[in-house]
Formats: C-alpha cells, structure tokens, sequence
C-alpha cells in the first residue's frame, strides 16, 4: 500500500519529499519507507560480497564429510529464516501502533532497523576472510 502511494505521488508529479522537515504523518510514513529502502538496497550489496565469499570458501577444497551444508547453503539457509524473521518482527512492532496512521511509519523504522543490523552482521562475517 506504502509503495503505491510512492508511485501515485511520483506519476502526480508531486515535490520530492524533504524527509528532514516531514511535517504529516502520509510524509513521515513515506520518509520511514525510503530509509527501509536505503537498507534493504545495502543489504542487498552486503549479502552479493558476503555469498560470493561463502562460495568461494565451498569451492576452496575443504569438503567436509559431516554431510552438512556448504558455507554458501548454510548462509542462504540462515538468511531466508532471517527474511521471515524480519518480517515478523516488524508486524509485530508495528502493532504498538495497530490501525493507525502511524503504523506503517512503525513498521518500516523497524524494517531499516533491523536491516542494517543484519548487513552489519554479514559484513562482520566476513570480516577476517582472507581469498
């Protein structure tokens, strides 16, 4: 619903927002869906490093016989859980404020939240990686 409110403001020819001065709660909301935008594209960024990482260390020689997944399984594995968690999480919060103006605004602040959280863990797993 936020997003198509995104479009219908920029196909109406609408000023671009000026976020820093939101001064309704229709342009809060859109405010706090662009900064969950701004995270989820950094993520996206963090999780390409982060796999192309993970597969290059399945394809380093180590092959375990424990019959486990690979690096690149058990992270995909781990951050498809995360996706459901995230989405969760945020409904949940976002219930603080359930039906009201201000919900969705609530859902994504926790969307960017915790979207950045999990781009720093990704990029912290990595970290030490040396190709």
């Amino acid at each position: 619903m936020i997003g198509l409110l995104v479009l219908a403001a920029a196909a109406a020819g609408q000023p671009a927002l000026k976020c820093d001065d939101a001064q309704t709660q229709s342009e809060i909301n859109l405010c706090a869906v662009q900064e969950a935008k701004k995270a989820d594209a950094a993520l996206n960024r963090q999780w390409a490093a982060t796999a192309a990482i993970m597969r290059a260390q399945d394809k380093g020689g180590y092959t375990p016989k424990d019959g486990r997944p690979g690096f690149y399984a058990a992270l995909l594995d781990a951050q498809r859980a995360w996706i459901k968690f995230r989405d969760l999480e945020c409904r949940v919060e976002g219930y603080a404020m359930r039906g009201g103006s201000a919900e969705p605004m609530t859902v994504s602040a926790c969307l960017a939240q915790v979207t950045r959280a999990r781009t720093a863990q990704l990029k912290d797993l990595v970290a030490d990686y040396r190709p």
